[in-house]
């Protein structure tokens, strides 16, 4: 067995360009860096096989960036195994785009042609942008594989409450409710609801509960010294999802806190299972305003963005007092000689079938949609915010009529599935913001001491990201158990466990060969 190699790089990959900010059901065009979003490398090499990880500070990967990226390492250093480029999105939604100026057709200011007009306000190309990060990110990884040099890794789990469940199931059927509101972006409810409001008659609990589970692999030089750490944790980052300027989100707070103590180590976030998760509580806020009023200081309770920055910092705490009770006793056992093996297959997982009446749905609302006009009676911000919620209205119909005419010769999706091994740890990743439900199943059948399961991967070509709910979310229904948020079935998140558990299991097989 050969001793392993390792290699980190780093790149700030923040833009003061008016960059339109997605996440939202309308366009936010950047004011400027709150923190800086960055990509990091991560190249771990056991000399038969390699895994190349990379974490970027986006919503999701699409518009054929991770094509991009892997077609200028390529060229950049054509000794580079591509194909084991494994990139995943930490899900913050305060990072730019590289992919809205397909979705909002940037550019043609024409009523109801698919564009959004935005007279009285600049907005940088997304695409343009995409070209300088794909460049970035691909030096960020060229230089993480040739800086690779012996080294050791270690890995442990701890625990840090970061993340709530955020799908309220109630008695009643919301949608049967006098003056209920029935659309294609929220308005979709059924027994359950995201971000439902807990102060209800008719409520009854949380659809599931949530994981508190850190898992952590450290990287060691040949002196024994933290050079840096993988940390996956099963919530995305989405406490600053309202702001107007680039950030990193929590993780900023994670990597402050952890520096000040370790040094300048890399660290490299990864979003586990987390579609029905959310880092902020929806019941106890009041206790939660008095716990920050007395142990941060006095807050503005109005703003909230306030009280948000307070809850970073807050998890950023507990994420860095979870990393240091598990090195504690995580570098005792370093391992300088470990099995790496990676496996990349395309699955095909079964679609989430729009039915006919469902495409009629979508029919009538488009049409309706398409009747009305775009408005500039307010401000360049007000006439931008109204009309790109009425584009993305449009979208979300005519995306629902697209997949009705694709299921028909491809009733399933294909996926490309990362599952790997360091030592006695495996990885699993997914493109989905995939239910909590579907990471117990993996990990409770895998064969492997820890499994790290990384959500929001990378595709090859222009799609990624979308919901995968369970068979419980798809009978509560609600924003995220949809048609419109899922491409994939619950039948086909099983059929994922089931693939990564086959893919697993023959990579732990290894050992007795």
């Amino acid at each position: 067995m050969n001793r392993v190699k390792i290699g980190w790089a780093s790149r700030d990959v923040s833009t003061k360009e008016p960059i339109n900010i997605p996440g939202q059901f309308h366009m936010r065009i950047s004011k400027g860096i709150l923190d800086p979003v960055t990509v990091t490398a991560l190249v771990i090499d056991g000399g038969d096989d390699l895994v190349i990880f990379l974490s970027a500070d986006l919503v999701v990967v699409r518009a054929h960036l991770l094509d991009e990226i892997r077609a200028a390492v390529q060229k950049k250093n054509p000794a580079i195994p591509v194909e084991k480029i494994l990139m995943s999105a930490t899900h913050t939604h305060a990072g730019p785009s590289h992919y809205n100026d397909v979705g909002w057709c940037l550019g043609v200011s024409t009523p109801n042609t698919g564009a959004v007009p935005h007279p009285g306000i600049d907005i940088a190309s997304s695409e343009a942008y995409r070209h300088h990060l794909a460049d970035l990110a691909s030096d960020a990884i060229v230089e993480a594989y040739g800086k690779r040099a012996e080294g050791g890794v270690g890995y442990g789990y701890g625990y840090a409450v970061v993340a709530h469940y955020r799908r309220v199931v109630y008695f009643d059927d919301l949608s049967k409710r006098p003056g209920a509101i029935i659309n294609s972006t929220h308005g979709v409810n059924g027994h359950a609801a995201m971000y439902g409001n807990t102060n209800d008659d008719n409520f009854s609990h949380y659809e599931a509960g949530a994981d508190h589970f850190l898992n952590l692999l450290f990287t060691f030089d040949m002196d024994g010294k933290l050079t840096g750490a993988i940390i996956n944790v099963p919530c995305p980052s989405q406490n600053s999802e309202l702001e107007y300027m680039l950030s990193a989100d929590y993780w900023h707070d994670t990597r402050v806190a952890l520096r000040k103590k370790y040094g300048d180590i890399f660290i490299l976030p990864q979003c586990a299972a987390s579609g029905d998760l959310s880092p902020r509580i929806l019941h106890y806020k009041d206790a939660q305003t008095r716990r920050y009023r007395l142990k941060y200081g006095d807050i503005d309770t109005a703003a909230a963005n306030k009280t948000e920055m307070m809850n970073r910092r807050d998890i950023a705490e507990r994420i860095a007092a979870g990393f240091d009770e598990v090195y504690a006793w995580a570098k005792k056992e370093i391992f300088t000689e470990v099995p790496v093996a990676h496996i990349v297959e395309t699955v095909k997982l079964s679609r989430r079938i729009i039915s006919d009446e469902e495409v009629q749905i979508a029919r009538e609302g488009l049409a309706d949609l398409e009747t009305k006009d775009f408005t500039f009676d307010g401000t360049p911000e007000e006439n931008l915010n109204r009309n790109s919620v009425l584009e993305a209205r449009r979208n979300r119909f005519r995306r629902i009529i697209s997949r009705y005419d694709e299921q028909k010769t491809e009733p399933k999706l294909p996926m490309e599935l990362h599952v790997l091994r360091i030592g006695d740890v495996a990885f699993c990743s997914n493109r989905f913001e995939l239910y909590m439900d579907f990471q117990h199943r993996m990990q409770a059948r895998s064969p492997f001491t820890q499994t790290f399961i990384i959500q929001l991967a990378g595709q090859p070509g222009a799609e990624g990201g979308s919901y995968l709910c369970t068979e419980r979310g798809e009978w509560g229904r609600g924003y995220s158990a949809s048609m419109y948020c899922n491409l994939v079935s619950p039948q086909g998140g099983q059929e994922l466990v089931e693939e990564s558990v086959r893919l697993m299991k023959k990579l732990k097989s290894a050992d007795c060969e």
